[in-house]
Parts: structure tokens; sequence; C-alpha cells
């Protein structure tokens, strides 16, 4: 299996290669150059084996193909369960948010890190591994290389844009992974990165990487828990499982869409986003207008140009085509206020704003589409990662989880960075 360049389909690496590059040379992202219809046998409760097998085929005569079993139980080492919310609309819940930062993107941040740590031991060479963040990734990723020998990390994240407690995931570390506030938007986090990996003089003198969505390694092991899921409910209720996903750089929704193009039993995918609706419009309109990023309560979806649509787009380049795979809406904050107290209040639910949005999203699709399906929402970070906007709303405290009560006992330090390549250079 090789992994070609969505720009330039002749540019195809092996799994290692393509994760330890992160961005192809052309600036495209990597993407799967066949897609073989997988029928996994293992239980889908047991992650770490699932995980194992349906990564097989990708990193078939590759170096990290003898090291899955090894990697996926260090990655998925905890639980993704399905919980119910509502059996009269057979309406349940796929929590994401039981790892060390609480939030879906320990699953794929952890595979990764993993994988880099052991290129880094083999080539003897000192890995930089780039992270641009609008709040939970940096955090996982932090978490997830903190101390792995031969890799150091830069978070870039938007200063004054991300939740007092992400900003605490993001800068509490130290050692080798070193945290910066970029005076700007998230948008321009990530354009420093594509910008570094373009840079040819900064790519001769140092090896680089990334951690963000755009990096093969992050997307492929989030295919899994969309796998485990779907065939839970295909065993239990003979369906094709629909689920709702918050989406900003679509990373997590293209996950879920690569599942189903592999053969998991996944019908509908809604992509639930905030203000920033260049998705939305896109597929109302079908012209792509990327923009500015507007700062919302769900700060981790604040993207106006996000990566992972060139990977849709590639696999679905027809405009109707990538419409009768995926849909989106577009929720703003008041609804998302009022979401989250009313599902407080009818199901002692407490979402983060991020799930909020799909938990709003799923509320206003038609009642025809909601009874020929069942539905999953898609809970991506802890509420307590947002106590700050949660506890006013539901009048009632958020308590912390016991992995991020430990980070809160770190002292955090991070820097000012202005958002121009050269004062990235300077950092590295």
């Amino acid at each position: 299996m090789r992994f070609a360049s969505t720009r330039s389909p002749q540019l195809r690496l092996e799994m290692s290669a393509a994760l330890v590059r992160g961005l192809a040379e052309d600036g495209g992202l990597y993407v799967p150059s066949e897609w073989p219809q997988l029928a996994p046998r293992s239980d889908p409760n047991d992650l770490p084996a699932l995980a194992a097998e349906l990564l097989q085929p990708f990193a078939s005569g590759d170096p990290l193909e003898a090291e899955l079993p090894a990697l996926t139980r260090e990655a998925f080492d905890f639980p993704a369960p399905l919980v119910g919310l509502d059996e009269a609309r057979r309406l349940e819940v796929l929590e994401l948010f039981h790892g060390p930062t609480a939030a879906f993107k320990d699953f794929g941040a952890r595979f990764l890190a993993a994988a880099l740590a052991r290129h880094a031991r083999a080539s003897g060479r000192t890995l930089e591994v780039l992270v641009a963040t609008s709040g939970d990734t940096g955090g996982a990723v932090a978490a997830a290389f903190h101390r792995r020998p031969g890799t150091e990390v830069i978070v870039l994240f938007p200063a004054g844009l991300v939740s007092p407690t992400q900003q605490q995931q993001l800068t509490c570390w130290g050692d080798n992974v070193h945290s910066f506030a970029v005076r700007g938007r998230f948008d321009d986090c990530q354009r420093l990165v594509k910008q570094a990996f373009a840079d040819r003089e900064l790519r001769a003198r140092r090896e680089l990487s990334s951690a963000n969505s755009i990096n093969l390694g992050r997307l492929l092991p989030q295919t899994v828990y969309y796998w485990a899921a779907s065939l839970r409910i295909w065993q239990a209720h003979g369906q094709r499982a629909a689920f709702v996903i918050p989406s900003g750089n679509l990373g997590n929704a293209t996950a879920c869409v690569w599942a189903r193009a592999l053969g998991a039993p996944i019908g509908a995918i809604v992509l639930a986003h905030n203000r920033n609706r260049t998705v939305p419009d896109y597929l109302a309109t079908g012209e792509l207008q990327v923009r500015p990023s507007v700062a919302t309560l769900s700060s981790a979806m604040d993207v106006g140009d996000p990566s992972n649509l060139e990977r849709l787009r590639a696999l679905h380049p027809d405009i109707d085509g990538l419409r009768a795979a995926v849909s989106a809406v577009s929720i703003d904050d008041d609804a998302t206020r009022a979401r989250i107290r009313r599902d407080f209040e009818r199901y002692g639910r407490v979402w983060c704003p991020h799930s909020a949005v799909a938990a709003e999203a799923y509320a206003r699709l038609p009642p025809a589409q909601t009874a020929a399906n069942r539905w999953v929402l898609v809970a991506t970070a802890h509420p307590a990662k947002f106590r700050e906007t949660i506890e006013p709303i539901i009048g009632r405290t958020v308590p912390l989880p016991p992995s991020l009560t430990r980070l809160f006992e770190r002292p955090a330090s991070f820097q000012p960075l202005e958002p121009t390549l050269q004062a990235l250079k300077q950092v590295l």
C-alpha cells in the first residue's frame, strides 16, 4: 500500500515515510492510493485488536507493519463507549473524551507519537514536530510526545482564542514541548506550519513532521472508532449507523468518510459546523470561498480554511458526489447555548460546546430522516475543558476529570510569536 498526494497522484510514499513527511512536497495531503474493502473479525469492543487489524493493509510491506500490535495497544488504551441518550429516538452518543487530555484527538496523537518516536530512534535524528491548534490538537499532541526521546514539539496556538483550560493543556509541559501564542487566528497558525514545510532551506537543515490532521497518522487511527461504533450498532440492530460530527478542520469527519469508503456499515454523515460556515456554504452553492475564521464558543472548530476538505474533494471530486456523501449545517452561539441548557434539563447530559453543535444539528434534521436511521452524536471533548462557558449556562459546577486535574498541577510556560514564517524560523 502506498499513499499519494492529493495534488500529484504520482507522488507516492509508504506509510512510515508519509507519516514522517506529514505534508507532501507539492503541498498536497496524503491519501490511500487504493481503497480495500475490509471485513474485520476482531471484537469491536477490543479497540487495540480492531485497530491492528484495520490498519494492517495500510502498513503492508512497511517497517511499521510488525509494530502495529504494539502501537495500537499503546494508542488505544482507553475506551470509546457508545452511550444511550434517547432509545425512543434510537439516539446514542459516541464518547471520545476518555483519553489523557479529554478529547478525541488523543487517539490519533498517541498513535502518531508512538510511530514517529520509533522512526526517530531508528534514524538517530531529532524529529521536529510542528502542530497548529485551535484548542484540542495541541494538548493531545503535547501529551503524546512529552519526553519521547528524539522528538521536539512546537505548539502554535492563537493568542487569546482558546479556553483557559485548553491553554493550560497547551502550555504545561516543558522539556521537549515548546508552546507559542501566535498573534493571530488558527488559520495563521496552520499557514505557518504549511509554509515551514514548503521552505526548502528549512527542510534541508531540519527533519520536520506535522501532528495536525494533515498528517495521515492522525486520520487513519481515527477511522477505528467509527468502525467500532458502527459495527456494534450493526451487530445489535442490523442497521447502519448515521453520525453527526462536530467539524472544523474536517479531520474527524474525513476519518468517518474514509471508514465508510473502506466498508464500515455507516449511513448518513452530517457535518455540524459553528459560524465558520465555509463547508456548509460550499455544499449549498458549489463555490468554495475560504474566509478568515470567526471566534465562537466552540473554539476548536473555528476554521475558515479547513485543510481536510482537500481530502474529501479528492475522494468525491464532483460537487454532487460530495453532496451525496455528506451534508453540513451551521449553528450559531445562541443556538449552541440553548442546546446545552435544553439537553441538560431533558437528559441530564452536559455537552461541551462542540458536542452541543452536533446535538443542535441533529435536532434540526427532518423527522423522516431521524426516524429512518439509528443516529450517533459524536462527543469530541469533555465539558470540563469549557467549564467557564458551560457552568453559567447549566447553573452547576462541572467537575474536572482526574486527567485534567493532574495537568493543572503543572506550571505553564509559553512565548508570544508573530504570525510570520521568519519568526517561526527564528524559533526553530
